[in-house]
């Protein structure tokens, strides 16, 4: 493969790995929720997908609209209900992640169990876009292409959205000292609600784009979670410009890798970068060691 095929496609990897990453660096940065159900939340989306275009004729690209508030909504009726008891009587923020651990990975079965009774365990997959477009001498799935503008697109409204608006201030205060942020009058409970359903919402439509071009079945969600964690520790817990970074790193190594190492050391590799960065930059790429 030319290196030019490897580094497109694996900057396409990377941003479907920062899509999915996006969201749960909302919850986990902000709530402070660190939740196992990630990936179950972007299956489920995938599957509400795979029956509204096989079912509905509804196109992924109008379900991505639909699905995303309703996902909000959710996600913030589980922050209020699931989540909120576990945040007030938790006495650190260390304690409410251990809670949030152990409370989300019973939410997974849950969620998993519903899939698996509603559509079974076999693999299931659609086409959309899938035709090929030639993109800077490379031919490439336009549906790919497709995963790689949102992403940039959504990374950039986020940033916009933290940096120029007075939610935004609120959601980076609540981020970087929940303690402090009632002293100017911020709702930390709101805050972190908004930021949960947020993260819920990007889950959702990282879903349902990403299902237009890979198989999935209703139990590969942790697979998901696992990459979004490792994006989200890597790039700086809260930081959206360095979890994009690191997607893209982690997707252009994989690729790398795959073309002209082995395609079996693509994980072995990704793990490797990860305890580098570990070691040597604890607190990510971007990301500020706490004094």
């Amino acid at each position: 493969m030319p290196i030019t095929d490897a580094l497109i496609f694996g900057l396409t990897l990377g941003g479907a790995y920062a899509l999915v990453a996006l969201g749960l660096n909302l919850q986990y940065g902000v709530a402070r929720i660190l939740n196992l159900a990630y990936g179950e939340m972007l299956i489920a989306a995938a599957l509400a997908a795979l029956v509204l275009f096989t079912r509905m004729g509804i196109s992924p690209l109008i379900s991505t609209v639909l699905l995303a508030p309703i996902a909000a909504a959710l996600g913030a009726v589980l922050y209020r209900y699931a989540f909120l008891p576990l945040v007030r009587r938790a006495r650190s923020r260390d304690e409410l992640e251990a809670d949030s651990i152990l409370s989300t990975f019973g939410l997974l079965f849950v969620i998993q169990g519903i899939m698996l009774a509603l559509f079974g365990g076999n693999y299931l997959s659609y086409s959309f876009l899938s035709v090929p477009i030639d993109f800077l001498g490379t031919t490439i799935a336009a549906n790919r292409l497709l995963v790689l503008g949102v992403a940039v697109v959504l990374s950039g409204l986020l940033y916009l959205l933290l940096t120029r608006t007075r939610v935004g201030t609120a959601l980076r205060a609540v981020a970087v000292n929940p303690a402090a942020a009632p002293l100017v009058g911020i709702n930390v409970i709101s805050i972190a609600m908004l930021g949960f359903a947020l993260g819920t919402a990007l889950v959702a439509m990282a879903g349902v784009l990403i299902s237009m071009f890979s198989t999935f079945n209703a139990t590969m969600g942790v697979l998901f979670t696992m990459k979004a964690l490792i994006v989200v520790i890597m790039g700086g817990v809260g930081n959206f410009a360095g979890c994009v970074v690191a997607a893209l790193l982690l997707g252009v190594v994989e690729s790398f890798v795959s073309a002209y190492v082995d395609p079996g050391l693509t994980l072995a590799a990704n793990y490797a970068i990860f305890l580098l960065v570990l070691i040597f930059k604890p607190a990510g790429l971007f990301g500020r060691v706490a004094r």
